[in-house]
């Protein structure tokens, strides 16, 4: 039972929790999808509460936000850019130990000068935070960047 539990946890240290890529992202119609009922996302495009979250704030060109958002999350430690389009960018985040994997996508709406985020956790139920954490952390380093 104990070789058993151990080999378990060494599978999952080594090879990761990082479920599959989920089948459904992107924006349709300048919207994600809706988070689910779990805990383990944030959206700035509910009210929702428990889910909700303020989109990013920006002032110049859409380029120029998306030039700086790009640069922001490449500067971060575990972090890869999987789709960037005009308007739209999707980011995983892997953690260090268990390797989860995490969706980031930002979409940006120039008409209103923001940038809206949406973060999910791709297995389990709790996340204790990190995406809506990790959001902040984005949103206090893109507007440090500012020129």
């Amino acid at each position: 039972m104990m070789k058993t539990f151990l080999a378990v946890s060494l599978a999952v240290l080594f090879v990761g929790c990082a479920g599959p890529r989920p089948a459904r992202m992107g924006v349709t119609n300048g919207k994600f999808i809706p988070c689910l009922d779990s805990p383990n996302c944030v959206s700035s495009q509910t009210s929702d509460q428990s889910h909700g979250i303020e989109p990013l704030s920006y002032k110049g060109t859409p380029l120029e936000a998306r030039a700086r958002l790009l640069a922001t999350i490449k500067g971060m430690t575990r972090a890869n850019i999987v789709t960037e389009q005009e308007h739209y960018i999707h980011a995983e985040f892997t953690s260090a130990v268990f390797r989860f994997v995490d969706d980031a996508e930002f979409f940006i709406d120039d008409p209103q000068k923001v940038i809206h985020v949406r973060s999910a956790a791709r297995l389990g139920y709790y996340d204790f935070g990190v995406n809506r954490k990790r959001m902040e952390t984005i949103r206090q380093l893109f507007n440090n960047a500012l020129p």
